[in-house]
């Protein structure tokens, strides 16, 4: 997915989003990301492993997706560019409908893996910087 039309058309009809890699320090910018989204009205769930049960933005954290109590349409990914791979097999395993991997995450064989299993995968953004910019 590059065009702008497809981002759009993404951004546009997903509802709930997974965060894997959620942090509770307002200084990163998965923190942010996940606030950003909240206030632009999506159905945010944040993940971490080491978070889960507590609270972030009054939303609950989870362990993985596969403890997350909805359908996931997007599940967001800050991870590193060798760990997306994991975040994307969840992804898959939840029935996702997208996964988006932030700036500078890079995968190209879990991307492809996802595509094969039918999601629309976005790689090297971030819809924080793209809602904006698309007049979302």
């Amino acid at each position: 997915m590059t065009t702008d039309q497809d981002l759009a058309a993404l951004l546009t009809d997903v509802k709930t989003i997974a965060l894997v890699g959620a942090s509770d320090k307002p200084a990163r910018a998965s923190n942010s990301v996940l606030k950003f989204l909240l206030d632009k009205g999506y159905d945010v769930y944040p993940v971490n492993p080491g978070l889960a049960g507590q609270q972030l933005y009054g939303r609950k954290v989870y362990a993985s997706l596969s403890d997350i109590p909805a359908s996931i349409d997007m599940v967001d990914i800050f991870r590193n560019s060798k760990d997306a791979a994991g975040a994307v097999d969840q992804a898959i395993e939840a029935g996702a409908g997208a996964v988006w991997m932030q700036l500078g995450v890079i995968n190209r064989e879990a991307a492809d893996k996802a595509v094969k299993h039918g999601l629309k995968v976005v790689m090297d953004r971030c819809p924080k910087i793209e809602i904006p910019r698309l007049g979302l």
